[in-house]
């Protein structure tokens, strides 16, 4: 599933059009990357993540420095063959998303389907978690994520954990995985169509269809004034929750909320580009796709080489997709259950930095 193997970071990626080839009616980057947080698909994937629901436990980690995260953990049943003391799946959902987002749900169905425990994670201020931490969520609280795994490691000690992420939670699990203070309990990390450069990012969403920019203006809008209530008195956000301009907005809250100097410095903090992942301690799946609208697929070649480092492109699959059948599971569902499983396998190849075009 994994699609053709090639050598070059210098080139622009791996194209497993073979593997994932949507019907033609489904092969619009924009249908793709709106597609799944929809009716009926968004129902049908509630529906098929019953189970899953049903046998959550809410938890809030210690994440360290005063700072706790909500999540959602689903424990498997004495009846299946595998446990949590096997296995422990923890997903992380992007911006403005959060545990109960579709692809978060549809990914962890099919995890739990197959036998991992799941633990649903928030970022901060994500969900209805503004109350938990005083202070605003920013993409650089990369100590508090790598906190929430070691917690994770800690209350669960007989696990290996498999990290996923999308979107920013994508980008926020490459960071965990690469970072010094992750607990060596983590098995591997599959990133689904992870922010790479937070500038082409941004610049993507200033210069592509306003729906894109409208959403995230909304949904950021609206988080900020539920920060504002949770905490009253101590952030005023009302002038800058009437924008409508993203780097404007992203300007303020790094003056506002972050040690960053410039909005510049606080992009390339988050960003996985460059030497970041050189120091990948485990093994590391990214799969993108060639049409997504948001994260330009030609940040691919500004990822350092690793032999823990293997990318896959697809053709089609828009932002967060990779949709064949509205009906089922995704591609990307399936691609992270079979990486996960991989990682598993006594002796399963550490993976390649693998482009090409």
């Amino acid at each position: 599933m994994a699609g053709d193997a090639l050598n070059s970071v210098d080139d622009a990626g791996v194209d497993s059009a073979d593997t994932f080839r949507p019907p033609r009616l489904l092969r619009s980057s924009h249908l793709q990357s709106i597609l799944g947080s929809v009716p009926p698909r968004a129902w049908l994937i509630r529906r098929r993540a019953a189970a899953l629901l049903a046998a959550s436990n809410t938890m809030v980690l210690d994440c360290g420095e005063g700072v706790r995260l909500l999540g959602f953990h689903t424990p498997q049943g004495p009846d299946r063959r595998s446990t949590d003391g096997r296995r422990l799946a923890v997903l992380l959902h992007g911006w403005e998303g959060s545990s109960e987002s579709p692809y978060v749900l549809s990914a962890a169905a099919l995890l739990f389907q197959r036998g991992f425990g799941v633990v649903r994670l928030n970022l901060r201020d994500h969900g209805a978690t503004h109350a938990l931490n005083r202070e605003l969520f920013h993409s650089c609280r990369l100590p508090e994520i790598v906190g929430a795994v070691r917690a994770l490691s800690t209350q669960f000690p007989a696990a290996r954990l498999y990290l996923g992420g999308f979107s920013l939670g994508g980008n926020f699990m490459l960071r965990v995985a690469a970072d010094a203070g992750a607990p060596d309990v983590i098995a591997g990390v599959v990133a689904v169509s992870p922010v790479i450069d937070p500038e082409a990012t941004l610049r993507a969403l200033e210069q592509g269809l306003a729906v894109y920019r409208r959403y995230f203006v909304r949904r950021w809008s609206r988080s900020l004034r539920a920060k504002q209530r949770a905490w009253p008195g101590v952030h005023d956000f009302d002038e800058l929750a009437r924008s409508a301009d993203l780097r404007r907005m992203t300007a303020d809250l790094v003056q506002r909320s972050t040690d960053f100097g410039s909005l510049e410095a606080y992009l390339e903090g988050y960003a996985v580009t460059g030497e970041r992942l050189a120091s990948l301690r485990v093994p590391a799946r990214v799969l993108v796709a060639a049409d997504d609208p948001i994260i330009p697929a030609a940040d691919l070649r500004r990822l350092a080489p690793s032999e823990r480092l293997t990318i896959v492109r697809t053709r089609y699959g828009g932002h967060c997709g990779f949709i064949e059948d509205w009906r089922r599971p995704s591609y990307a569902d399936r691609f992270m259950l079979e990486q996960f499983q991989q990682f598993e396998r006594p002796g399963s190849p550490q993976g390649s930095a693998r482009n090409g075009s």
